[in-house]
């Protein structure tokens, strides 16, 4: 039986696709984590017609060491604690979007900002520091990676007008000492672990915190296929 009303044409699926896609990448498991982006990019390329472009992606983030068996969730378990970093994967897939022309960013850096916070941001992450700290410094995050409950970690990356240039990550963890199951956790405010910025190998890309060194995962826990 044909259908009562017209289908959504290509450029509304496409612009649903984008939609979606910026929802996900700001509360991944709301959608189902890394499995769920991968499907709207997958979707994206496909109307887009060029289905191969991530395969390309992929082998890039391979040779960053950022891919592993279990995508990028994988490449942040040995540098985030617990069962944190579902904001840093988003992130990453976040950088891949933004080069695509499908990241809706809440603001963007004017070029000299942005070559400041560039240029200082490896410095001043050396010392312990909270959320509301990096507010105070850099101001609202061009993409918020998670709520605004400060109970809780979050991903805060800052862009520049330029897509070319990568993405600034602030990478903030909240919770209790391990082997303790405790709420509401230990700290008003999340606390910055690592920033993160760079094309290059993965593990180099990040400048860690006191606080991030001390909470370094010592082995690498289990993590679902993806």
């Amino acid at each position: 039986m044909p259908l009562s009303t017209p289908l959504a044409t290509a450029e509304e699926v496409h612009a649903h696709l984008v939609d979606e896609l910026n929802l996900a990448l700001r509360r991944p498991g709301m959608f189902g984590g890394e499995l769920a982006l991968r499907i709207l990019l997958d979707h994206l390329l496909f109307v887009e017609r060029q289905p191969g472009a991530f395969i390309q992606q992929r082998r890039d983030w391979e040779d960053r060491g950022l891919w592993s068996a279990v995508g990028v969730t994988g490449a942040f378990r040995d540098l985030i604690p617990g069962q944190h970093y579902e904001y840093g994967m988003a992130s990453v897939y976040a950088e891949f979007a933004q080069q695509r022309g499908w990241l809706k960013p809440d603001g963007v850096l004017a070029e000299e900002a942005y070559e400041a916070l560039k240029g200082r941001v490896r410095q001043w992450a050396r010392e312990d520091c909270t959320w509301a700290d990096v507010m105070a410094e850099f101001g609202a995050p061009s993409v918020l990676f998670g709520g605004n409950n400060p109970l809780y970690g979050k991903t805060l990356g800052y862009l520049s007008k330029d897509p070319k240039q990568p993405m600034v990550v602030f990478h903030l963890w909240n919770g209790s000492e391990p082997g303790t199951e405790s709420w509401p956790p230990d700290h008003e405010q999340p606390l910055l672990l690592a920033v993160r910025f760079g094309d290059g190998l993965f593990h180099r890309s990040f400048t860690f915190t006191p606080e991030g060194e001390r909470r370094k995962p010592t082995t690498a826990e289990p993590c679902l296929p993806q």
